[in-house]
């Protein structure tokens, strides 16, 4: 049993664990840059160490001084939080060489899973259905526009090591192909040093969909559902609900059963989010998460247990304490990301909190390191908060959700919260009938940046 579990994180992440290790009666030890000295994680953990300036590549991506932190503070695992070095396969393989404990995935299983065509390729083999496309990356221009004939356009070029919508790029006909091309391996490379690039069809009105997954390690693996993330703005989640307003149980099932057995036939160990693109009743890969998510709290809400907890038992060698006959839905659960964003150009607005309020009452969760006085930092995500809300169906959820947004108080900054006021208004949303371009689409309609 661990003693001690250092949050090598931030915000309300390094909360969300703070909480969970408290409830499980472990200590914990929090990291912080001098920007951080006065956040909320550093005030709830057990200790805290500083560990270098505010920049992300001198602190919170230094390993050197994670590592140093867990030596002088006895720490014996690092739990990642999500982001900064949560799949980085490397941090990995140091933290054990350390003879520490990570909580997450082997660095071989986050290696895998962090190359695209790898991960594909992997999940071809494992039975996951995937987007047709190109077998391994694509070298030349000539090659891709071949490819993109023999697929029919669009197509859309991605970068191998890409993420968060960097290196993606569509080609409509063949006449966007060279642009198209070029730009995706120029900003693979100038984003993730790697100007490799894959093609696949590019689904015209699919939606996003992602399933939970959790293993211990041991050829024993669950699935807990589905999420349906299809909200989205420049490839950035939003808006998140489990479960899916459009996905049966009987395909729930199926492809539940599929990426379970999947992670069970690779020993596959702590929590991970297979993602798809959903069109006419068939799921295609695009990618593994191997962390836990941003948006883990709707399915915490609908099956009742805590991710975190069980991630932390699995990595001390202990069993899931559930099966898959014991997961059962609960209702439904929604997710709101609050930013600390003006818009509606979407554009980072740090500064200090005037007053913070957080909403309560029935189905109603706040996971946010805000409070009143409390100065966002200019250095890191724009994210400051997330509302989840649950409800014994969809209606409710919304509801609760409406509810919620009226009560909420963030004074001092701009936030994104106007947003989903205003999405609630919308019969689409009401009604579940979106798809991964939806919300481009309002908001160019209805919030035009400039």
């Amino acid at each position: 049993m661990f003693d001690k579990i250092l949050i090598a994180n931030r915000g309300e992440i390094a909360l969300r664990v703070i909480r969970a290790c408290r409830e499980m009666g472990i200590q914990s030890v929090a990291v912080h840059s001098t920007a951080d000295a006065d956040a909320m994680h550093v005030r709830m953990a057990d200790e805290s160490v500083c560990i270098g300036p505010p920049a992300g590549t001198q602190s919170y991506l230094n390993m050197a001084s994670i590592i140093a932190a867990c030596e002088v503070t006895g720490a014996q695992a690092i739990h990642p939080g999500y982001g900064f070095l949560s799949e980085n396969a490397n941090f990995v393989q140091i933290i054990e060489d350390h003879g520490l404990t990570f909580i997450g995935p082997t660095a071989e299983h986050i290696r895998i899973m962090g190359d695209k065509i790898t991960a594909k390729d992997t999940m071809i083999k494992l039975g996951v259905p995937c987007v047709p496309g190109s077998e391994g990356g694509v070298p030349d221009l000539a090659t891709a526009k071949k490819l993109g004939e023999e697929m029919g356009y669009p197509v859309i070029i991605k970068a191998t090591a890409g993420g968060g919508g960097k290196g993606m790029k569509v080609a409509e006909t063949a006449e966007d192909m060279e642009i198209a091309f070029m730009t995706a391996r120029a900003e693979g490379k100038a984003n993730f040093g790697n100007d490799e690039v894959y093609i696949e069809k590019y689904l015209t009105t699919p939606r996003h969909i992602e399933i939970q997954v959790f293993g211990d390690g041991k050829g024993n693996a669950v699935h807990l559902g589905e999420r349906d993330c299809s909200l989205q703005r420049r490839h950035q989640k939003v808006f998140e609900e489990a479960p899916g307003p459009c996905i049966t149980p009987e395909e729930r099932a199926r492809i539940g059963k599929i990426c379970a057995d999947a992670m069970a036939d690779i020993n596959y160990i702590g929590a991970g989010t297979i993602e798809f693109l959903y069109e006419n009743g068939e799921f295609y890969f695009i990618e593994m998460n191997t962390r836990l998510q941003v948006e883990h709290p709707v399915t915490e809400s609908i099956f009742g247990v805590d991710l975190v907890r069980e991630q932390i038992r699995v990595a001390e060698g202990l069993p899931m304490s559930f099966t898959q006959d014991d997961l059962e839905i609960n209702g439904h659960s929604i997710e709101v990301r609050i930013n600390a964003e003006k818009l509606p150009n979407f554009t980072p607005c740090p500064g200090k909190i005037s007053q913070y309020h957080a909403p309560g009452g029935l189905g109603v969760r706040m996971d946010s390191a805000l409070y009143d006085g409390y100065s966002i930092p200019p250095y890191y995500d724009s994210l400051i908060g997330k509302l989840i809300v649950h409800g014994r169906d969809r209606p409710e959820a919304l509801a609760r959700l409406a509810r919620a947004l009226g009560e909420i108080i963030i004074d001092g900054i701009d936030t994104s919260l106007p947003l989903f006021s205003a999405l609630l208004a919308e019969d689409d949303i009401l009604t579940g009938n979106y798809n991964i371009h939806w919300l481009e689409k309002w908001l160019e309609a209805n919030m035009a940046e400039g």
